[in-house]
């Protein structure tokens, strides 16, 4: 999918617990649930993959294609209600979402106002 080993897609409950989850434990985590269906979701892609490169693996992004194997369940376990949500995932625990389209200036505020763990990695990575 992505040329950076930062920006993954996730397929079903084993793999997200894996990438997500327990990956979450070392770095913040945004995990966008998207459809291929919905226009929102296709303006925000671009805009999250311009924006997590930015933080050089400091901020991981996991895209979850809805409508692939068991991931409308994941969406379900997180109550998404619509596309595209953006969870921001800290150690095993969402910390904050927004919904819809964005720009990169907000989504960058959006992690840097709600990544209680950026501080802690920006130190321990310089």
């Amino acid at each position: 999918m992505a040329d950076y080993k930062f920006i993954f897609d996730i397929n079903g409950f084993e793999d997200f617990d894996e990438h997500v989850i327990k990956a979450s434990a070392r770095n913040p985590v945004l995990v966008d649930f998207w459809a291929d269906w919905c226009g929102p979701c296709l303006f925000l892609d671009p805009v999250l993959k311009s924006v997590i490169p930015e933080y050089h693996g400091k901020v991981l992004l996991a895209k979850v294609d809805t409508d692939e194997d068991d991931n409308m369940k994941l969406a379900g376990r997180y109550k998404v209600r619509g596309f595209p949500t953006v969870l921001l995932i800290e150690n095993g625990e969402e910390v904050a979402r927004f919904s819809s389209a964005r720009t990169k200036p907000f989504v960058r505020e959006f992690i840097e106002d709600n990544s209680q763990m950026l501080d802690r990695v920006n130190s321990a990575h310089p």
